[in-house]
């Protein structure tokens, strides 16, 4: 897959604490967009950071360390993300998505065996 030109950022916030069935729920996320077609995902582990709560939680101080940020990033066609979103439905979070357009300049899908 080539994927380059207009497309559509999805990123979801939620916390390291989340859980889906007993598994980190960032990682069924990964898993249904891999099961999607999606061209990749990436989770990025935060250090600090707040939400609607606005509880601080920092890995700098070990009691206020537990539900670290975590963001979920995938890029790829308007209609492929989109088309994804009904994923997200009923996974029972009490995280943020947001999405971005963006411009893919270069991406280079290795190929499978």
């Amino acid at each position: 897959m080539h994927l380059t030109g207009p497309a559509l950022r999805l990123t979801i916030f939620i916390g390291d604490d989340d859980r889906w069935h007993h598994q980190p729920l960032h990682h069924e996320i990964v898993t249904r967009a891999r099961d999607a077609g999606l061209a990749g995902a990436t989770v990025l582990h935060g250090c600090e950071g707040y939400g609607a709560a606005s509880v601080v939680h920092t890995d700098r101080l070990l009691d206020l360390a537990d539900d670290l940020p975590i963001a979920v990033i995938m890029v790829d066609t308007e209609d492929r993300i989109r088309g994804f979103l009904p994923q997200l439905d009923g996974i029972g979070t009490d995280g943020m998505i947001i999405l971005d357009e963006v411009e893919v300049l270069r991406y280079v899908a290795k190929a499978t065996p």
